[in-house]
């Protein structure tokens, strides 16, 4: 069956036109690189259209082989030369033992086009189960594609195939979810993705924030705190619940891992009861873990001097609406929202609850970390640590 006069390729596809130059252009003896050129379109394009759509040479008998190498060098010349220089087998790849029909070629490519093909998450469930189960988890899509690299790695010679199989690009599982029509993933679960949100709007400036007493800038700090390399830099910050409520979550990143600590305050966010969460929080750390904190400018932090005498952690405070300062708990704070909606009453969130979600956020991988998760480095460093101890 040809295909039908009138149909037609989006311009992505080769047409009927560009088959026969293809066929014109092998059949003088021009390279795929020279046809792709004149056709302006990829060498991988030309290669995948020979591969694909080129179809079996006959095979010739020992009598013909014979006749052909009886028949002389000039004979020889002069066969080559009407099938094509370079090509002694006529038009087409003569190193496959193929060859190129432009219309047969342009009928197989428009019945590929035709022919539903089942889609990844039909003929790989496993990867299809676990990508909803990292789906379930709140991990973006990249966050998936790139975990799956790093769980199921290619350079292993034994597992290679297999673990070919559970590889996806992020932009498959965007597709599966938005685009195509059936429902290749469970369609509840997008309400797991992590919405893009509107630019973040400015916070509402605070009410009387008054001087802190003893107060140590940011731009004291040291330099090497600028950057993730050395571990044991924190930064936090409150996320408050509604007005009638007047409740909050104290929440703490660490730079270098960005693994996340949860502050339960049932008695409210009062400066006395903020820094005796801050404080137990990080004396629960080993020391090379917990040399200093950058808050923002909040009245909750006016006894961070008690932090810092019961602690030995260094409290360094941002500049005064200034978020930017703050990257990796601003960013973890608008995860946060996920779990704890803006004007919800926070109080109602017991300690074990605000572990569980630090324990997700701590499972989740990450781009910055080669998709290993916050947990795995900072266990990994809990090794070195140790190593370094013992030695």
């Amino acid at each position: 069956m040809y295909r039908p006069a009138g149909t037609s390729f989006s311009d992505r596809y080769l047409d009927r036109d560009e088959r026969y130059e293809i066929a014109r252009m092998l059949e003088a003896g021009s390279s795929q690189a020279t046809i792709a050129r004149a056709l302006g379109r990829s060498p991988s394009t030309i290669s995948r259209e020979l591969r694909r759509n080129s179809l079996p040479r006959p095979a010739r008998s020992a009598g013909s082989a014979g006749s052909a190498g009886s028949a002389g060098s000039a004979g020889s010349a002069g066969s080559a030369g009407s099938a094509g220089s370079g090509h002694p087998d006529g038009p087409g790849p003569s190193r496959t033992g193929q060859r190129y029909e432009p219309e047969r070629a342009d009928t197989l490519a428009w019945q590929r086009q035709r022919r539903p093909r089942a889609s990844v998450w039909q003929t790989r469930p496993h990867l299809r189960a676990r990508v909803q189960q990292m789906l379930d988890k709140r991990l973006s899509p990249e966050q998936i594609a790139g975990r799956l690299r790093l769980e199921f790695p290619l350079d292993d010679p034994g597992r290679q195939a297999d673990n070919q199989l559970m590889h996806v690009s992020h932009e498959t599982i965007y597709r599966a979810l938005y685009v195509h029509p059936r429902g290749e993933l469970t369609r509840a679960l997008k309400g797991r993705l992590r919405s893009g949100r509107s630019q973040r709007k400015p916070r509402n400036r605070r009410e009387s924030r008054g001087t802190i007493p003893g107060m140590v800038s940011i731009h004291e700090r040291p330099e090497d705190v600028a950057g993730r390399l050395v571990p044991g830099h924190h930064e936090g910050d409150l996320i408050k619940g509604s007005t009638a409520s007047n409740s909050a979550i104290g929440t703490i990143v660490e730079r270098h891992s960005g693994y996340v600590s949860l502050l339960h305050l049932p008695d409210g966010w009062h400066a006395e009861h903020v820094a005796a969460a801050v404080t137990t929080q990080m004396s629960a750390y080993p020391t090379w873990f917990a040399r200093t904190l950058t808050w923002d400018r909040g009245k909750e932090m006016s006894q961070h001097q008690k932090i810092t005498q019961n602690t030995g952690i260094q409290v360094y405070f941002a500049d005064p609406y200034s978020p930017q300062q703050r990257p990796s708990n601003e960013n973890t704070n608008g995860l946060l929202r996920e779990y704890f909606p803006k004007g919800s009453d926070l109080s109602i969130h017991d300690a074990a609850h605000l572990q569980a979600v630090a324990d997700e956020l701590n499972d989740r991988p990450r781009k910055r970390l080669g998709f290993l998760t916050p947990a795995e480095v900072f266990a990994s460093l809990q090794a070195q640590a140790s190593v370094a101890t013992t030695a």
